[in-house]
């Protein structure tokens, strides 16, 4: 009775197996494909990599064709193995080869979980499928984004304002964008890309790319802060970004003499001293003035003092210049540059000295003259009465 009922339990067994389907994937005599992200979170315009493991169960070579099914036309992919483009794989008895699945993500996307199936299908007939899901956590937007590490930036009137913007664009599309800026009135905006300056740009599906933008303040800028809109725009779609320039003040020098006047006569070989006045005409301080001139040959110029340590603005210094002449000068006009030098800024200025020759040598030419005419005087007394 007993041996009766374990051959008819062994029967059951064997017609059940006969009728049952061993499932896909997993069949013992059979291939498989293997992943370990089954089930991952994405945001939108993002590229999946999936790395899958192709398994030869059976004891011959099989050549496999690897698919994604049930994914929407809008979901782009690729499958590479070994650097190349895979069409198709070949995987020896009871070995398993890796292959590369790149998956993106749409940016126009509606938040959700979303299914598909990796299909492997060999040459012999055997096939496999392996069910994946990808959840989208936010849904997808069509913009362009613009932004910047740094927006606010601080310097002198003089001084060129350099930011670094960043566009990014978050559409499906490639976009050719204008590049405009809205600043104040005798202000200046460049846009640079790659070194060159550009007035628009083109950038690709979720891509980014950057642009120098270079602000240059109007003459005589009052200290303030200022406000620059600058955007990327195109009919479809458009990005702004509000940069800021605080003028902190301005630098200005100025060296002339207290009268205004710029010319001298000096005497070849003497000396002539000229007040100079040094007045910082900006609305910060100025610091390390230092003195120099231009001079012709053998001449000499010095300066007390020779440098000024600190100067506020509105406020003036005094500066002695002695000039002294080259011995060897001969009568003219003779230019003599002197300049006043900080930091952050100068002024020049430049003296015209007239020559005179020394009055040593006048009297020595009347004495010549007054000797030529007493020779002649005696000679002619002495000899014009024979």
């Amino acid at each position: 009775m007993f041996k009766k009922l374990f051959h008819s339990i062994i029967l059951v067994g064997l017609l059940l197996g006969a009728v049952l389907p061993v499932p896909k994937g997993v069949a013992a005599e059979g291939i498989e494909l293997y992943t370990p992200y089954t089930g991952i979170s994405v945001t939108p315009g993002e590229t999946i990599d999936y790395s899958m493991d192709v398994i030869n169960h059976t004891s011959s070579n099989q050549s496999i064709q690897v698919s994604m099914n049930e994914l929407l036309p809008e979901w782009e992919y690729t499958i590479n193995s070994g650097g190349w483009d895979l069409q198709e794989i070949s995987v020896q008895p009871g070995e398993s080869e890796s292959l590369s699945v790149n998956i993106t993500v749409p940016l126009q996307v509606e938040k959700g979980t979303y299914t598909f199936k990796a299909v492997a299908e060999a040459n012999s007939g055997l096939e496999t499928e392996l069910p994946l899901s990808v959840t989208v956590s936010e849904k997808g937007t069509f913009k362009t984004e613009m932004t910047t590490e740094q927006s606010n930036l601080e310097g002198d009137a003089d001084s060129s304002f350099d930011y670094t913007a960043e566009i990014k664009n978050r559409t499906a599309e490639e976009q050719h964008y204008a590049l405009i800026a809205e600043a104040p009135k005798g202000w200046t905006v460049d846009f640079e890309v790659d070194g060159k300056s550009v007035t628009s740009i083109t950038v690709d599906s979720n891509a980014t790319k950057n642009v120098k933008v270079s602000v240059s303040p109007a003459t005589n800028v009052k200290s303030d802060t200022y406000q620059i809109p600058v955007r990327a725009s195109n009919e479809s779609t458009s990005a702004e970004l509000v940069l800021e320039a605080a003028i902190t003040g301005s630098y200005g020098i100025e060296l002339s003499t207290p009268s205004g006047r710029l010319s001298e006569d000096i005497t070849a070989g003497d000396e002539k001293t000229i007040d100079l006045v040094v007045k910082n005409t900006g609305t910060l301080p100025l610091q390390d003035i230092s003195l120099t001139s231009s001079k012709p040959a053998n001449w000499e110029v010095t300066f007390d003092p020779k440098k000024i340590n600190k100067l506020e603005p509105g406020k003036s210094e005094t500066i002695q210049a002695t000039i002294k002449a080259s011995k060897n000068a001969i009568a003219g006009d003779y230019v003599v540059e002197m300049e006043a030098t900080a930091p952050e800024s100068s002024s020049s200025a430049q003296f015209r000295m007239s020559v005179k020759t020394s009055m040593l040598w006048g009297w020595i030419g009347v004495f010549i003259i007054a000797g030529v005419i007493g020779g002649i005087f005696y000679l002619i007394r002495k000899y014009g009465r024979r």
